[in-house]
């Protein structure tokens, strides 16, 4: 069993992560136990984020293993650091980026790479939350980050450009290297009906290549449950949160994971731009965004 800490309980807003995702998936998972030892190896933090770039420092630099709540830090360049330190310390930090884990997005990457669809040229994705607590400072850093994550680990390609406009919903244009594009609209509308509070109304996306198209939806597979309130889907298999903890695991076990701060870095610079884009109402040029 692999001791971890839980440090902090804050997201952004009203969210509570580590009460109401991290700790029931570590005491579900069989590689995990939960403890109190200030020095366990293993450490999930989620405290505030204007404290989180300086409290994974501290654990790294004390050369714990992190997994982390999402945002991984408040700027793009706080991620780049954390990255740097991670690697000159021998130790694996794991985002929260658990929505790229589940079963429809594997299989498709799988796919895509596999020249399933040709050459990709065209990603729309859509991921709408419905209901729930609205994030201080918008949706686009709490919801965002999830839906570009996914879009880029797709398809594996620079993101060159960013244009954005902002409302009740978000819309992104990114362009990647070799003309290939992608539509990315986020955001939380009012509480739908039959939908649980701050649940996944729309997780889709629609991947147009040369010889064919791939269309998913990332809620799958799932039974739906019906309740006097609301429906709400539950997966047929391991949760995406659960699948993250395998990541951890893993990471802990090999020194190397397959999600890390890099990918944290690379979202968030593109949500800077984004949110430059929409502040100044122009696209915005990145130096290739991997």
């Amino acid at each position: 069993m692999i001791p971890v800490r839980l440090l902090g309980e804050a997201g952004l807003g009203t969210q509570n992560h580590q009460r109401d995702m991290y700790r029931p998936a570590f005491d579900r998972h069989p590689e995990f136990t939960i403890v109190e030892d200030e020095a366990a190896p293993v450490v999930s933090v989620a405290v505030p984020l204007d404290r989180r770039a300086a409290v994974i420092e501290r654990e790294i630099r004390a050369g714990r293993h992190v997994l982390a709540d999402k945002p991984l830090a408040a700027t793009a360049a706080e991620c780049e650091q954390l990255a740097r330190l991670a690697d000159e310390h021998g130790v694996v930090v794991v985002p929260a980026h658990h929505q790229r884990l589940g079963g429809a997005l594997r299989s498709a990457k799988a796919a895509i790479r596999a020249g399933r669809v040709g050459l990709p040229w065209n990603v729309q994705c859509d991921f709408i939350v419905a209901g729930g607590d609205p994030a201080p400072g918008g949706e686009l850093l709490n919801l965002g980050l999830y839906p570009i994550d996914i879009v880029c680990d797709l398809l594996g390609l620079a993101v060159t450009r960013v244009s954005a406009t902002g409302g009740p919903l978000d819309t992104l244009q990114l362009d990647h290297e070799h003309g290939v594009t992608s539509t990315i609209v986020c955001g939380r509308v009012p509480a739908v009906h039959g939908t649980a509070a701050s649940g996944l109304l729309l997780h889709r996306y629609r991947i147009s290549g040369s010889h064919g198209v791939l269309v998913i939806d990332a809620t799958r597979p799932a039974l739906h449950i019906q309740t006097t309130t609301a429906t709400k889907a539950a997966w047929t298999g391991p949760g995406t949160v659960d699948l993250l903890l395998d990541v951890l695991a893993a990471g802990v076990r090999t020194g190397r994971a397959e999600l890390g701060p890099r990918d944290a870095a690379r979202a968030q610079r593109i949500v800077e731009a984004a949110q430059q884009s929409i502040n100044e109402s122009r696209g915005v040029v990145l130096d290739a965004v991997r």
